[in-house]
């Protein structure tokens, strides 16, 4: 191996060394020491000509900003557009006043629809495809209520169309109903995401919708399908199970409705053994139909 190639190897060596210290790229072929020339004294610069006087500008005062002043209020926020109820950043209490407001004033179905169809108060709609309103007769004295549109449901906008829309169906033929004499509808209109139940909050600010709705409905029963349902239209804290197969007393105005809970066909679809249990609600149903209960 020659002297060239020792060279060549340590300045590869070198190289090496300065990668792996960090330096990756050099600016000169020459070294320089900036320590020295820190020291070294700053050259004299050439004097600057004198600049001519003008005169001062005129200050535009239109773009002025003034700063705050330390401790001073911050200033408002310009107000947002509003929307067409409240906004779904709103506050739940908010959003339930609101939507409270607006349904009172809403004098037929058709009217509430589209009252629904512009609310943003509820961060539901915003997840959901479509508005689920209703389906049905609204001149039916029977009402169904469930708790909220399921996949199928957002897909087609109508309440009770997929599996569990069909197991209704069966279990009101059986007692000689169809969806031609029953108004079908949820206390949420939109559907939660992935299935779930809708949160209390979600409830809340929903609620005054369908409480209008069954007011412009005007049945003479309700079937409360599951316990989200039973729970916010009656007030009940029972669980479904215990609270099935009763009727709670639901009051509009001066007129009392009664509100039979039974279970939610989606529940049945899981639990087909408790269809026993439904099947005996659905009897008494027909009984109440019937003037007989």
């Amino acid at each position: 191996m020659g002297q060239g190639d020792d060279q060549q190897r340590d300045l590869i060596a070198n190289l090496d060394f300065h990668v792996e210290a960090g330096f990756d790229l050099f600016l000169d072929e020459a070294p320089h020491d900036r320590f020295a020339e820190a020291d070294a004294p700053e050259p004299s610069r050439p004097a600057a000509p004198p600049r001519e006087r003008t005169a001062p500008a005129v200050r535009d005062e239109s773009f002025r900003t003034e700063l705050p002043q330390r401790g001073a209020p911050p200033p408002p926020a310009p107000a947002a557009a509003r929307t067409f109820g409240q906004s779904a950043s709103a506050k739940p209490g908010e959003a339930a006043g609101d939507a409270r407001a607006r349904a009172k004033d809403v004098q037929s179905l058709e009217e509430l629809e589209a009252l629904l169809a512009g609310f943003d108060g509820c961060p539901l709609k915003f997840t959901a495809k479509n508005l689920v309103f209703a389906d049905g007769n609204p001149a039916a004295k029977l009402m169904f209520i469930g708790e909220a549109p399921g996949a199928d449901e957002d897909r087609v906008g109508k309440p009770f169309m997929g599996r569990s829309g069909k197991l209704l169906d069966r279990m009101m033929a059986a007692v000689g109903l169809d969806r031609t004499n029953a108004y079908v509808t949820n206390i949420v209109p939109w559907r939660p995401p992935g299935n779930r139940n809708p949160t209390p909050q979600e409830v809340s600010i929903c609620k005054p919708f369908i409480e209008r709705q069954i007011e412009l409905a005007d049945p003479d029963l309700i079937v409360c399908l599951g316990s989200p349902a039973t729970q916010a239209i009656t007030g009940t804290k029972d669980g479904i199970l215990k609270a099935r197969g009763r009727f709670f007393p639901y009051r509009v105005g001066d007129r009392e409705i009664r509100a039979l809970a039974t279970l939610h066909p989606a529940y049945l679809l899981r639990q087909p053994l408790q269809k026993r249990l439904a099947w005996r609600d659905f009897r008494t149903l027909r009984a109440a139909l019937d003037g007989k209960a």
